[in-house]
């Protein structure tokens, strides 16, 4: 075969038999019905843009135009026009990428790939500021595309198929992979319809972005252990300069950073800092209470007393008067420091009281002596019911302020707010929340959160709406005073009468009482005639 001497930007025609694709082109696929329809083309015009060509040995590799190049053998062309240049394997992969991000239908995955070949070069080394300057890109459009060579095997294969969209990817790639198929699946829904099949719809990318946010990401300035320390787990390190960390890895997480500044994206590397700061803690003080805040009994084998059998020693001071008698606003001489071993404080350290026997904290277990049982029972009748009235009322109040809330933010920014406010509750609140949607109640071990993120994502605008508002008003039940004035508050601003609704609830409330009061009355009626009944004689 005859050498074909070449000058550095010299145009010419050659054989088709002597261009050979480059190993480095991003373009991996291509559109058979696209090059049918080029080949067409060429036959009958030719080829009418040149391909890019360096002189490889006694044949040429192609820099780009393998698309035009596959057409014309299609085309059984003999030659093709192209423009020979000197070039180096980092000047070659420059001039691939930029043909190609000029065209749209180069796959996000290839892309991606010819990034990662970029990257990878040992001369000259390039960064990613320098890869977007050279593409007129921005860094974190390039970091994202990279992230996207570590997808999961089964979430590439999705993202090729079109399964998924460009959004999507970008999302998934963010996370470790062995979450990357659990979010997978919760970018489907199952349509049911006419008794068919199943039919599985891709949920927008919104959807996702939720569910990460909700279901993986977890606050690390509210984490107790220490995000400094490098020792904790080895292999870790510090979280202060970790990639993982939202805070720190700005470029990555632009997207998801906004709600969560300061967030660990790996679950199992937090709960591996958690646990081993547990484990040290107790080492350091072995007479540590151990306690769980978990619904349910503790796992078999473990040293933690289910939150049924301590009372938690509050640190704040009461809000009202009758509080001051409330026995987690009391100490006692047994009460000690115990740290959460199992539950969503895991970590964290609490001053409780586990002791069964004290009458402080465990009143019931105790016998009255300064008071009889029913003046006792009487007060606690009292009590419940008072406090049963007021949650009542609270609640009806909350119903109320619901139905009168406009439709008028969009569904995004509804559950953009919803969802952090929500995050803001604590599990008693969000369980008050689930009661009053009618959601079924959490299974045993599951995070009422994550139940409540699912309703979230199938809610329409105006449920959102409504649910804002609730939240809004939630957030200032745990302080007594605050509930008060923050349900009137609201009330006036959507015309709701409190004292209307108040009166109802006490009507309810006595015609219930009445109702209990007339059936017990009755059945010592019942009950006493028989008793005193006399005998009836023989004779008669």
């Amino acid at each position: 075969m005859t050498m074909i001497e070449t000058t550095a930007t010299e145009y010419r025609d050659l054989p088709v038999s002597l261009l050979f694709e480059s190993d480095t082109n991003p373009r991996r696929h291509f559109d058979e019905v696209f090059l049918k329809e080029l080949a067409e083309s060429i036959r009958a015009h030719g080829v009418l843009s040149p391909l890019l060509v360096r002189p490889k040995g006694e044949r040429f590799e192609i820099v780009f135009g393998a698309q035009r190049h596959r057409a014309a053998q299609m085309a059984d062309a003999a030659t093709v026009p192209v423009g020979i240049r000197e070039m180096n394997d980092a000047q070659v992969l420059e001039a691939q990428l930029v043909e190609n991000l000029q065209r749209r239908d180069v796959h996000p995955l290839e892309e991606a790939e010819g990034f990662a070949a970029l990257l990878k070069l040992d001369e000259p080394k390039y960064s990613i500021e320098q890869i977007a300057a050279k593409c007129g890109k921005t860094p974190a459009y390039i970091l994202s595309r990279l992230k996207l060579t570590e997808l999961a095997p089964a979430v590439t294969e999705a993202f090729a198929r079109d399964e998924i969209g460009l959004g999507h990817a970008l999302l998934l790639a963010k996370l470790q992979p062995e979450q990357q198929e659990e979010a997978l699946s919760d970018c489907y829904q199952e349509s049911y319809g006419n008794g068919s099949k199943p039919k599985r719809i891709l949920l927008p990318v919104r959807h996702l972005q939720q569910w990460i946010e909700q279901n993986i990401f977890l606050e690390l300035t509210s984490a107790p252990f220490s995000k400094e320390d490098t020792e904790l787990v080895q292999e870790a390190g510090s979280c202060v300069e970790c990639p993982k960390r939202t805070g720190h890895n700005v470029l990555l997480f632009t997207d998801l950073g906004a709600g969560h500044p300061d967030s660990c994206s790996d679950p199992k590397c937090f709960q591996a800092k958690l646990d081993a700061h547990v484990k040290l803690t107790i080492a350091a003080k072995p007479k540590l209470v151990q306690i769980s805040t978990a619904y349910g009994q503790p796992k078999n084998g473990s040293a933690a007393i289910p939150r049924n059998k301590y009372v938690e020693v509050r640190q704040d001071k009461p809000q009202r008067k009758d509080q001051r008698d409330w026995p987690e606003y009391k100490t006692c001489k047994y009460t000690t420091e115990a740290i959460v071993t199992d539950g969503t404080e895991k970590g964290e350290t609490k001053r409780v009281c586990a002791n069964p026997e004290c009458p402080v904290h465990h009143p019931k277990r105790q016998q009255q002596h300064t008071r009889s049982d029913a003046a006792f029972k009487a007060e606690q009748e009292k009590r419940r019911r008072e406090e049963a009235l007021a949650q009542a009322t609270g609640l009806r109040v909350l119903k109320a302020i619901g139905d009168a809330v406009p439709v008028r933010l969009m569904k995004r920014d509804l559950a953009f707010a919803v969802q952090r406010l929500a995050s803001m509750l604590d599990e008693r609140l969000l369980v008050v929340l689930i009661r009053q949607h009618g959601i079924s109640k959490p299974k045993e071990g599951e995070a009422p959160a994550k139940l409540l993120a699912a309703f979230f994502a199938k809610s329409e605008e105006s449920k959102l709406g409504r649910i804002l508002i609730e939240i809004v008003i939630l957030l200032f039940m745990h302080n007594q005073t605050e509930a008060g004035r923050i349900l009137r508050d609201a009330a006036q601003v959507y015309k709701v009468d409190v004292d209307a609704v108040a009166a109802k609830v006490r009507q309810e409330f006595a015609a219930k009482d009445k109702s209990k009061t007339g059936n017990n009355q009755g059945r010592k009626a019942t009950a006493k005639p028989q008793s005193k009944e006399p005998r009836k004689s023989v004779a008669a």
